[in-house]
């Protein structure tokens, strides 16, 4: 979870964009990036910085600003010379948080309704400061950035974890197996439920679009079919139909346990762990001297019965166990025999005592190294649990990012391993297995043939690349996961190596610090097919571009998500929010609302440019006259329009719907009214044929 303001949302006025003026403190890594997002938004950008940057990471930079000014950004003079109280907003990015505190300060005195976006890592004295200041907030990037980096080295269908009014929801990327309940069974709308919507298909042979949306909702699962999708996590779905499901599937999990049970897997087993790193030789020793004296303990036990049918099978094997601990004397000494002990048996018992001595007493050394280190790491180390044996996270480098990133998987219960080239102190991640070294030389300890994700996090990028190319070369199963600072470093990377998912911490941070800049709260944020999806809560006012709107015109005309909606109600008590909301809904004054959206539907929400409605319905008779009556009724509530307009329409068919919609509205319109037995299809309003 992402800090958020004091819910002071500026208004989103398309007609005011173009006398808007944004001021950028700080033109770092982070600044340089923010000020290129923002003028994707169209608006009018300038910086304050104490020298002129000599790196350039973002190319024609200089070009984008309206003007760039030299100096303190805490002085009152070079803040009038920005022209700070004709601005809407200011962004304080520099590297350190007392500057940004201070400007921040000075910017309100100079300018009481600016906006300020700060970077800081405080939390307690931010809170404060929305609080007193008003239209304040504050982030830390190493926080924003560290969600996106432990959710990219989950498993390959956790995409997103994020809480909403006490609810945990999760993004999942799921690819359909033969076995699966949707398996050829659901089509895609059916998937969205009050608790669940779909986010992205793509069948077996595609990838999936960068875009919500570009999907079918008639579209049948199918085998290799991936589909993306938002849901509550608490929810779980109960059907007659899951539980015959399951009792079909109870021979083949019954079968699967058999497979697991075989001997060619245990084999595979056992090889494997012989394959383990040098660390595990004592373990690999005292597993062959403990089945070596075991082997023999049975052997003797079974002989000595055999031979002597006076002896039991219990005196047998205590009389074995004497030999093997030295008691040869003893042994002859104390047991009566009804016969004589030939030779061989004799010699045999000699083999027994002579071997029982030798790896009783390896066991034993074991046992006491074990013990010895045991405590010696008790009194000068801190206790640390062991390596995870497989399906675990490698994270390589423990600095502020590092150790975000570590919080937040230990948060989620991931098994998970750490590797730094330099001591930590012993309250630091007290419960993370921690591997010392140089990275490309210890990273090999981590078992990392059987990890799940590797994350390599150092201050060097370069470092960064070199470490995570030897890691796939070691398991090019595992999820990769690299550090950038360089967004255009970063493109040729992704391309270059399109297994690994390299993310730039300024370039995701910046996009952040950008969407905040328009008033937006900023409730999270995760990776999805190399973009930022960021959890964006809206507050309806009466000159927004959202006022008035359908929340399928934000859908598809912003293609953002709306997974929370909440009706302003002026006296107690509050409307409950909503989950996964019907489109239906229209947003009025006041109104919350909660969506999933990119950086560029978030810029086409501020500058209001919805995308056109390029579909119609043609209709071409109702069935019955209830099919008349009820389909002007859902014409009116999916389409919007006055319902007298519609009940004119359904009484005067044959026709096209005098109203233009977007695809996947228009297609739910159709099923809604084929259902109602009224005959209607789908029409480009650049055809007169209609499309199937």
């Amino acid at each position: 979870m992402l800090p958020s303001s004091d819910n002071n949302h500026q208004s989103v006025n398309s007609t005011e964009i173009k006398s808007d003026r944004f001021l950028v403190c700080g033109l770092g890594s982070l600044g340089q990036h923010c000020v290129a997002i923002l003028k994707e938004y169209g608006v009018a950008v300038s910086a304050i910085d104490q020298v002129r940057p000599k790196n350039w990471e973002v190319p024609n930079l200089q070009n984008l600003l309206e003007d760039l000014f030299i100096g303190d950004c805490r002085q009152t003079n070079i803040l009038e010379k920005a022209q700070i109280r004709k601005c809407r907003t200011v962004l304080l990015v520099t590297s350190d948080e007392r500057v940004n505190i201070e400007a921040a300060f000075a910017a309100r005195l100079l300018n009481p309704q600016v906006r300020l976006v700060v970077r800081s890592n405080k939390q307690n004295l931010n809170q404060i400061l929305s609080q007193n200041l008003g239209n304040f907030i504050a982030f830390e990037p190493n926080q924003l950035t560290a969600s996106a980096f432990a959710l990219a080295a989950l498993s390959n269908e956790d995409l997103g974890y994020f809480n909403l009014e006490g609810r945990q929801l999760r993004v999942v990327k799921h690819q359909i197996k033969p076995g699966d309940f949707w398996c050829n069974q659901w089509q895609l709308h059916q998937l969205n439920t009050s608790y669940r919507r779909v986010l992205n298909y793509t069948n077996n042979s595609d990838e999936i679009p960068n875009q919500f949306y570009q999907w079918e909702p008639e579209a049948t699962l199918q085998p290799g079919d991936t589909i993306v999708y938002i849901e509550l996590a608490d929810m779980q779905e109960r059907s007659p139909r899951s539980i015959v499901k399951s009792k079909r599937n109870l021979p083949w999990l019954w079968q699967k346990v058999l497979v697991h049970m075989s001997w060619q897997n245990l084999k595979q087993k056992l090889a494997q762990f012989w394959r383990l790193d040098h660390q595990y030789h004592a373990l690999k020793v005292a597993i062959i001297c403990g089945f070596t004296v075991l082997l023999l303990w049975l052997s003797g036990a079974i002989l000595y019965s055999w031979y002597y049918p006076s002896i039991n099978i219990l005196e047998a094997f205590y009389a074995v166990a004497v030999l093997l601990l030295g008691g040869y004397g003893d042994l002859y000494g104390g047991v009566g025999f009804d016969k004589a002990i030939p030779g061989w048996l004799r010699l045999f018992s000699l083999i027994l005592t002579l071997a029982g001595t030798a790896f009783v007493g390896v066991l034993y050394a074991l046992l006491t190294e074990k013990l010895l280190s045991s405590r010696f790491q008790f009194f000068f180390t801190s206790t640390r649990p062991p390596i995870p044996q497989q399906d675990h996270i490698v994270l390589i480098g423990l600095n502020t990012v590092g150790e975000h990133i570590a919080i937040l998987l230990q948060e989620l219960q991931q098994p998970l391993v750490g590797i730094h080239n330099t001591f930590l102190d012993g309250n630091t991640l007290p419960q993370m297995p921690l591997i010392i070294g140089n990275f490309t030389q210890t990273f090999n300890n981590a078992n990392l043939t059987d990890a799940k994700s590797v994350i390599v996090v150092t201050d060097d990028e370069m470092e960064n690349l070199e470490i995570g190319l030897m890691a796939h070369a070691q398991n090019p199963e595992c999820g990769l996961v690299i550090r950038t600072y360089n967004r255009h470093f970063s493109d040729k990377v992704a391309q270059l190596f399109p297994y690994a998912q390299v993310l730039c911490t300024s370039a995701l941070s910046a996009e952040v610090f950008a969407a905040a800049a328009f008033g937006e709260n900023i409730l999270g944020l995760f990776h999805l097919n190399n973009q930022a999806i960021q959890v964006v809560e809206y507050m309806v006012e009466e000159d927004d571009t959202l006022n008035g709107l359908m929340l399928s015109d934000i859908a598809y005309g912003y293609d953002a998500v709306p997974i929370l909606y909440q009706k302003f109600v002026q006296s107690p008590p509050k409307s409950p929010p909503k989950f996964m909301p019907a489109y239906e809904t229209r947003l009025a004054v006041g109104d919350r609302m909660i969506v999933l959206a990119n950086s560029q539907s978030l810029q086409r929400i501020e500058r209001g440019e919805l995308s056109p409605r390029i579909w119609q319905i043609k209709v071409e008779k109702a069935l019955t006259s209830d099919a008349v009556f009820d389909g002007a009724n859902v014409i009116s509530i999916i389409s919007g329009c006055d319902i007298s307009t519609a009940r004119q329409f359904m009484n005067n068919l044959p026709g096209n719907l005098p109203l233009t919609m977007y695809k996947s509205q228009a297609q739910r319109l159709v099923f809604k009214l084929n259902k109602l037995r009224v005959m209607a299809s789908l029409l480009p309003i650049d055809s007169q044929k209609p499309h199937a």
